[in-house]
C-alpha cells in the first residue's frame, strides 16, 4: 500500500546500519546497484552491442556505480568510455576499487580536467554518475558545464541516470539551478522523496526502483516519514458483500450549499455514490433542497428549517439527525457568510462521525484559528494550494515552493488527517506523510474538489481510518483522472464525469493487478 520514500539523510542510514552494523561490504551493494542499473538500461534501450556509451562518474558512490556499470557493459559489447571528474588517486574506497577494475580490463578511463566537453564525440548513450542523492545547494560552475554536456549529448543520445538525475535535489525534487534530464532512472532501494515530487518527473524519465540488498530488518528498525501511495491501497478496500444492503454499504451525509453554489454538494453525493456508499444524503436550506437535487433520483436531501440561508440554529437541527450516518462530508459550497461560518463551527464542534472538511468549512477554520487544535482524531481536511496559505496565513506561492514543509507546520498544530491537494497530492497525520503518484490535468476542473471529498466520506463511512480512507480516496481519484485522459486527451471533461469514471476506473485498474 505505501512504498518509502527515504529523504537522502535517512537513505544514508539505511546504507551505513546495513554495511557497518550488519556487515554486509559496500562494494557488494555497489556491486548490485550497478547489475541493477544495466539491466535497465537494456529494458529500455534494449541491446548495447556495439554501442558507444560515455559513463560520466563523479567523486562519490554514483561515480562507482559508473565505473561498475562500464565493466558490464563492455563485457556486453559496448564501446565504454568512462570520464571522471577525479584524478584516479582521488578515488577512495568502493569508488576506487571499482577505478581499479575497470582499469586492470583496458577499459578507457579519461580525467576531464583535461578534456574538451564542447568537442566531446556523440555517443549512442550517456550513464550519468556525476552526483548522487546527498547534493544540495547550487551546482558548480565545473559540473554545471559537465550537466549541459549531457543534456547536449541526451539530444541525440539515451540518458541513463544512476540513482538520480545530477543537479536534482533529492529532498524538493527540484533542479539546482539545472538538471540532467534523463530517459530513464535507475533508483536504488526506494525511490527517494525528491524523485516523486512533480517538478522531478521532467528529469527522471521512466523511473525504475532497484533493490540492492538493504536487508528489510535494516529498513524496519530505520523507518522513514514518508511513503508514496501505491496501487495496493485499492486491494486494501472492503470487497462487497453478496448479502450486502443499502444500510450495511454506508450512509454519507454532505452539508453545504448556498444561492449560486448548489453544484458542489450534489457533486459530493454523486461521488459517495460512485464510490460505492449505499445511501448519500445532502443537508442545505430547505430553500435549496430541490437545486442541489438538481433532478437526481439517487441523492436524498434533508432540508433545514426554511428559507435559503444558513443559520446558525441549524447546527442544532442537523446534529438530532447525525444517528443515521456514518460520515459526514461537511463545507462543499457552504458559502461564506457569518452565519453559515458559525454553522459550520458549532457542527464540527459536536460532530462524533468521521468528518471531511472541505472548501468553506476550511474557510471557517482559518477565520477561526483556535477550533483547529480541538479537531478530532477522525477529521479529514482537504484543502487545495489557496485555502491552506489561508489556513496558515501565509502565500499561495509559499505552499507551493514547500508543500512538504507546509504539511509538518500544519500538523504541529493539529491532530487531524491532511489531503493537500495539487499535482502530487499530500496524505498527512502527525506521524506519517505520503504522496501521490498522480499529476492529471484532467482533475483540473472545478468541482473535482468536492468529488474527492464525496470518494473520502464514503471510505471513512465503510470504517476505514482517516489516513487510509484518505489515500485510498486521493489514489482513486488519481485513477479516475489518468483514464478521462484516454477520452478527453485535452482536458474538456467535467467534474461529474470524474465521478461516473470512478467504478470504471477501479474495475480496470483491479482486472489490470489481476492480469499481471
Amino acid at each position: 500500500m505505501l512504498l518509502p520514500l527515504p529523504t537522502p539523510a535517512e537513505m544514508s542510514v539505511w546504507d551505513r546500519e546495513t554495511i557497518h552494523t550488519v556487515g554486509i561490504p559496500g562494494v557488494t551493494l555497489m556491486e548490485s546497484a550497478s547489475r541493477e542499473a544495466v539491466n535497465v538500461l537494456l529494458e529500455e534501450y534494449g541491446d548495447v552491442d556495439g554501442a558507444v556509451i560515455h559513463c560520466f562518474a563523479g567523486s562519490g558512490n554514483n561515480g562507482g556505480d559508473a565505473f561498475a556499470m562500464a565493466r558490464a557493459l563492455a563485457d556486453l559489447g559496448a564501446e565504454v568510455t568512462v570520464f571522471h571528474t577525479r584524478p584516479k588517486k582521488a578515488y577512495r574506497g568502493e569508488t576506487r576499487a571499482n577505478l581499479l577494475w575497470a582499469q586492470k580490463l583496458g577499459i578507457r578511463l579519461v580525467h576531464l580536467a583535461g578534456v574538451n566537453l564542447d568537442g566531446l564525440p556523440q555517443p549512442d548513450i550517456v550513464v550519468d554518475g556525476l552526483l548522487g542523492t546527498g547534493f544540495e545547494g547550487a551546482l558548480r560552475e565545473d559540473i554545471l558545464h559537465m550537466v549541459r554536456t549531457v543534456n547536449r549529448l541526451g539530444e541525440r543520445a539515451f540518458v541513463l541516470a544512476v540513482d538520480i538525475p545530477s543537479g536534482l535535489n533529492g529532498l524538493t525534487g527540484r533542479a539546482q539551478p539545472e538538471a540532467v534530464k534523463a530517459d530513464a532512472t535507475a533508483t536504488f532501494q526506494s525511490p527517494k522523496l525528491g524523485l516523486v515530487m512533480p517538478k522531478a518527473m521532467e528529469y527522471t524519465g521512466a523511473l525504475h526502483v532497484c533493490p540492492i540488498g538493504i536487508p528489510l530488518k535494516v529498513q524496519e528498525d530505520n523507518p522513514v516519514r514518508h511513503h508514496l501511495i501505491t496501487g495496493a491501497v485499492m486491494e486494501t478496500l472492503p470487497a462487497p458483500a453478496r448479502d450486502m444492503h443499502k444500510g450495511s454499504a454506508g450512509h454519507v451525509l454532505v452539508v453545504g450549499g448556498s444561492i449560486g453554489l448548489t453544484g458542489a454538494p450534489h457533486l459530493a453525493a454523486l461521488a459517495a455514490l460512485r464510490s460505492g456508499a449505499g445511501l448519500a444524503t445532502v443537508a442545505c436550506p430547505a430553500g435549496l433542497a430541490d437545486a442541489v437535487k438538481g433532478g437526481s433520483p439517487d441523492i436524498m436531501t434533508l432540508p433545514l428549517s426554511s428559507g435559503s440561508a444558513w443559520t446558525r440554529d441549524m447546527a442544532a437541527e442537523a446534529r438530532e439527525e447525525l444517528h443515521r450516518f456514518d460520515a459526514v462530508v461537511l463545507g462543499p459550497g457552504l458559502g461564506r457568510a457569518p452565519e453559515a461560518m458559525a454553522f459550520a463551527l458549532d457542527l464540527i464542534a459536536s460532530c462524533e462521525l468521521p468528518m471531511v472538511l472541505d472548501a468553506d468549512a476550511l474557510f471557517a477554520l482559518a477565520a477561526n484559528p483556535e477550533h483547529l487544535k480541538t479537531l478530532p482524531e477522525r477529521a479529514v481536511l482537504t484543502p487545495h494550494p489557496g485555502e491552506m496559505a489561508r489556513l496558515l496565513d501565509v502565500s499561495i506561492a509559499d505552499i507551493q515552493a514547500d508543500r512538504l514543509g507546509a504539511a509538518e507546520r500544519f500538523l504541529a498544530a493539529c491532530d487531524a488527517t491532511l489531503v493537500l491537494k495539487g499535482a502530487g497530492t499530500l496524505v498527512a497525520d502527525p506521524d506519517t506523510t505520503c504522496v501521490s503518484p498522480f499529476a492529471e490535468p484532467n482533475l483540473s476542473v472545478g468541482g473535482s474538489g468536492d468529488v474527492l471529498s464525496g470518494v473520502v466520506g464514503t471510505l471513512l463511512a465503510g470504517g476505514l481510518t482517516p489516513l487510509h480512507a484518505a489515500c485510498a480516496g486521493v489514489f482513486w481519484h488519481g485513477l479516475a483522472g489518468r483514464a478521462l485522459n484516454n477520452e478527453f486527451p485535452a482536458r474538456g471533461n467535467l467534474a461529474s464525469e470524474i465521478a461516473n469514471m470512478l467504478p470504471h476506473a477501479a474495475a480496470s485498474f483491479t482486472k489490470e493487478l489481476e492480469t499481471c
